[in-house]
């Protein structure tokens, strides 16, 4: 069976998604399950399920028990809109370049299942809808953090891939404000906990990343994208760098048991979790093989769930935490002379 060649047909002034089956008749109709496969693809489902997921350990660990189910769901629809509709718009902006990569030449796009003009409008309408769920019915702060992932992503992270081996640490970036959304989507403020979510998903994106593209340099190289092994022949300062991240990850992790956020047996996890993540970094170090590298980037999607899902478990009550948000209206209490044990006169 041909595949399915999705475009853009005006019919009474409407748009219509076209579907060519090859030597099926039109009455036979798309198959769901095929166009189900197509935004899959388009809004790199898995990537976008990791964005969500994220998103949701941050809204526990900031609400912990105190936040209504119904604002929950609506944070994690607003993200999943959002997310996946920049992963389309992602798509539509770099298609030439993923026809030249074998591991990216089957998407919709460069393999001409999917015209550029439904691609856009749909990832447009995907990522504008998301935005709009947050900012209406969860707050303007986690709205904005959606929106500067948005905007980095798109005109920041996306140019530079073909610029300079930086991206990495831009694309880091956007993959550490999720959590931090949850969080605010919860609490209504950014609070110490989030930072350090935001840190622990920011360091574990370089190991995890720079073992992908260790694996798929020659990949990259066709595409045209500006990647640290592509530059770095030999391979030791990439290595290097899996490792010094991978380390960072141990006092990182330790920080959300230090404020209160999560309790001992956390503390405990996490440093088996590094010490293991920071021993495959060092096998990859000494040989620099593509071996190591799959054992470093299998390590890496194994580490994160465990280590979030432990978070999520040991996590301790509001009450215990360490938070340097301070309301308004206690800012104005500490202010009061009264409250320093002083005479109100004495100023």
């Amino acid at each position: 069976m041909a595949p399915i060649q999705c475009g853009r047909v005006r019919s009474g002034g409407e748009m219509h998604l076209q579907t060519n089956t090859g030597g099926e008749s039109p009455e036979s109709g798309p198959k769901i399950g095929e166009h189900i496969g197509l935004y899959l693809a388009l809004t790199k489902a898995r990537l976008s399920t990791l964005v969500v997921g994220t998103t949701l350990v941050g809204f526990l660990l900031g609400a912990r028990g105190q936040a209504e189910p119904w604002l929950l769901i609506l944070t994690l629809m607003g993200t999943a809109l959002a997310a996946g509709g920049v992963n389309g718009l992602n798509q539509w902006l770099e298609a030439d370049r993923d026809a030249l990569m074998e591991r990216t030449r089957h998407r919709p796009l460069p393999s001409g299942r999917m015209s550029p003009t439904h691609a856009f409008v749909v990832s447009y309408v995907m990522t504008a809808a998301g935005l709009v769920v947050l900012l209406v019915f969860v707050n303007a702060l986690t709205a904005l953090l959606a929106a500067l992932v948005v905007a980095v992503y798109m005109f920041v992270y996306t140019p530079l891939k073909t610029r300079s081996t930086l991206n990495t640490v831009v694309g880091a970036i956007c993959g550490a404000l999720p959590p931090m959304m949850g969080w605010t989507a919860a609490t209504g403020e950014l609070a110490t906990g989030a930072f350090v979510l935001a840190g622990i998903l920011f360091v574990w994106q370089m190991p995890h990343f720079l073992a992908l593209a260790w694996l798929h340099r020659e990949d990259y190289e066709r595409g045209g994208y500006r990647m640290l092994p592509l530059i770095d022949g030999e391979g030791l300062l990439t290595c290097s760098l899996v490792v010094l991240y991978s380390l960072a990850l141990v006092p990182l992790a330790l920080m959300a048991t230090l404020i209160g956020v999560t309790g001992l047996t956390f503390a405990v996890g996490a440093i088996v979790l590094g010490a293991a993540m920071a021993a495959v970094g060092f096998g990859l170090l000494r040989r620099r093989t593509r071996r190591q590298a799959r054992w470093v980037f299998l390590a890496s999607l194994a580490y994160l769930p465990l280590l979030l899902g432990l978070m999520v478990v040991d996590a301790r009550p509001i009450e215990s935490s360490v938070v340097l948000v301070i309301e308004p209206q206690a800012a104005e209490t500490l202010a009061s002379p009264a409250a320093r044990g002083l005479d109100p006169l004495e100023r």
